[in-house]
């Protein structure tokens, strides 16, 4: 998850998981390594962007409200959710937003 999601011409949805983990957070980075590729294969999933130091930042696209209320719905995702309130989360928080304007740059790599 090294690059910028490269997401439609808006209006999208944006989920934003912010996280502190718990010191003992044993089979975290191995779970989430699954969502991701669990997330990146339900209708409608746009991209993903991460980061983590002492706060985790990860921000998932969607093309619809429906498909990430679906994504919410995933059996294995809801396992690794409460996995997280009850082992690997000290703190986090969710938020949800409709994307209505985007901009910025990408420099092309020169030939």
């Amino acid at each position: 998850m090294s690059s910028i999601a490269k997401t439609p011409k808006p209006p999208y949805y944006a989920v934003i998981f912010t996280s502190i983990k718990n010191k003992d957070a044993d089979g975290y980075n191995e779970i989430s390594v699954r969502m991701v590729e669990l997330a990146s294969q339900q209708p409608g999933f746009l991209g993903i962007e991460s980061a983590r130091n002492e706060i985790g930042i990860t921000i998932s696209y969607w093309e619809s409200e429906a498909a990430f209320m679906n994504w919410k719905k995933n059996t294995e995702h809801l396992i690794a959710q409460q996995m997280g309130k009850e082992k690997w989360y000290q703190y986090f928080r969710e938020r949800v937003c409709k994307v209505e304007r985007e901009y910025g740059t990408e420099k092309k790599e020169k030939k």
